[in-house]
């Protein structure tokens, strides 16, 4: 399920929006002296590209969106590290043009992630995208998020 949440939102950017250029890029590692022996593949589930801005979007479908610890819940740190490192090493500039999302499919828990965070320069978003309505609706949240990141409809 996760592949398909994952293909899903690729291809309906692809489809709805060609206006946008719509990718699972690989994202190379910005190292100083351009070494990367036995680096791991950095492989983004969704890039969107216009102008010079960019959107990385790293779609996650699991059970539980937060981890809960002493009666508080926090994002799973693995998935804020990646998209991170991503946006940090695409946006070798500094320019603050490249930013990534969370996106989380819901699910029936009461605590749903809907922050932006801003980092080292960089916007860093964690949302959820409900799937459990219908097809206009899931179509206006994915267009919210190019209206937000890139001032288009």
């Amino acid at each position: 399920m996760c592949r398909l949440y994952e293909k899903f939102i690729l291809e309906y950017y692809r489809k709805e929006h060609p206006e946008i250029r719509a990718s699972a890029s690989q994202i190379p590692w910005d190292t100083d002296d351009d070494y990367r022996e036995m680096l791991p593949v950095m492989q983004s589930d969704i890039m969107l590209k216009s102008g010079d801005k960019t959107l990385v979007i790293d779609a996650k479908y699991y059970a539980h969106t937060t981890q809960s610890q002493y009666n508080t819940n926090t994002l799973h740190s693995g998935n804020l590290y990646q998209i991170f490192t991503y946006v940090k090493n695409l946006d070798t500039s500094n320019s603050g043009n490249v930013a990534g999302m969370l996106l989380y499919a819901k699910t029936d828990e009461i605590v749903l992630p809907n922050n932006d965070y801003k980092m080292g320069g960089n916007q860093i978003s964690v949302k959820t995208l409900d799937l459990d309505c219908e097809f206009a609706e899931i179509k206006r949240q994915l267009d919210d998020i190019l209206q937000r990141y890139f001032d288009c409809s």
